[in-house]
């Protein structure tokens, strides 16, 4: 019997990472997943993955797991932090370890992929799609610990075969983030930020990870960035006409100026500081929020592996909205 190849995913118990397992799996993979104790492990159970309960901290005992393994896909990372340190550490140091470790143990890698954001290039400032060549300016410490990780593992690429692939906003079944969207609209209300039409790129979680698969295995991704996204780019409006449909609503629309939003998330960030989680909106998510654009061009993954958006946002919103509802999360 042959034997499999293994891949090892950071970030496993998460929304990505569950359905990059997910699709692992499905190739036949042999899947190891590197949690910490305080990881909730429910997408992953009844399923045939090894859990490592060693975090990204440990050199010690990462290297008994990196020794065997012919892929890995680094997905974990921090998107909430109250700290500058917060960010960097959750998303460059941890890295370095990673990277160390490999470098140390197994030269026989096959790919090291770096699920990134296009929050390291920054918005478009123009209206026309950011893409790999746009030099990067990104605009909040997420983004710039994010760009500093790229450059981490880029500077490893003639040691390891590394492949970073950059995501924009990300939907689909159990995600928690932009639920708050779809369980406020179920209730019938709804926001837009500012009074100018905004764009952006949305792709449906499983269109991503079965991206990140196609650039793991091909040979012209190595030592390349590329964006996984929607082929489209949609305004708020659109996505509310597609989900009002979808719901049977008709909810109520609230415009909040961006001065507004930026009080609000000034409020949240103070209060945060008396608890022990950081808030989901702070005055860094502001800047995010009011961007006009958030558009990235996915031509040079098309070219190079053939990558392609499959799932409509119709398609996507429904599946997601059904899947929330099975949970009886709205």
């Amino acid at each position: 019997m042959e034997k499999k190849e293994i891949a090892v995913v950071t970030g496993g118990t998460g929304f990505v990472g569950s359905h990059l397992v997910d699709l692992l799996l499905s190739k036949n993979y042999e899947v190891w997943c590197i949690i910490r104790k305080s990881s909730n492990t429910k997408w992953l159970k009844g399923k045939d993955v090894k859990l490592i309960d060693c975090g990204l901290n440990n050199k010690a005992d990462l290297k008994n797991v990196i020794r065997e393994v012919d892929y890995i896909y680094h997905v974990a990372g921090v998107v909430k932090s109250k700290s500058k340190e917060g960010y960097f550490t959750g998303n460059v140091e941890t890295t370095k370890n990673l990277l160390d470790t490999v470098v140390e143990n197994n030269v026989k890698l096959k790919r090291f992929v770096v699920v990134g954001s296009l929050t390291a290039t920054g918005p478009s400032l123009n209206g026309v799609a950011v893409d790999e060549k746009t030099i990067c300016n990104p605009i909040t410490t997420y983004g710039k610990s994010k760009l500093e990780e790229e450059k981490l593992a880029l500077s490893y690429k003639d040691k390891i075969p590394i492949t970073i692939c950059r995501a924009p906003a990300v939907y689909g079944e159990r995600d928690t983030e932009i639920f708050i969207y779809f369980n406020t609209f179920s209730k019938g209300l709804t926001t837009l930020i500012g009074f100018d039409e905004k764009k952006l790129s949305l792709i449906h979680v499983l269109d991503l990870v079965n991206g990140i698969y196609q650039a793991s295995i091909s040979d012209k991704a190595v030592g390349e960035i590329y964006f996984l996204s929607s082929e489209e780019y949609y305004t708020w409006d659109q996505i509310n006409k597609i989900t009002a449909s979808i719901l049977n609503k008709k909810p109520i629309v609230i415009r909040i100026p961006h001065s507004i939003v930026y009080l609000i998330a000034a409020i949240a960030q103070f209060l945060s500081y008396f608890s022990s989680k950081a808030a989901t909106l702070n005055i860094e998510k502001a800047k995010d929020l009011t961007q006009k654009y958030w558009i990235c061009n996915t031509q040079k993954a098309k070219d190079h592996f053939n990558y392609k958006q499959y799932i409509s946002i119709e398609e996507g919103i429904r599946r997601t909205i059904n899947w929330y509802k099975e949970q009886g999360w709205i």
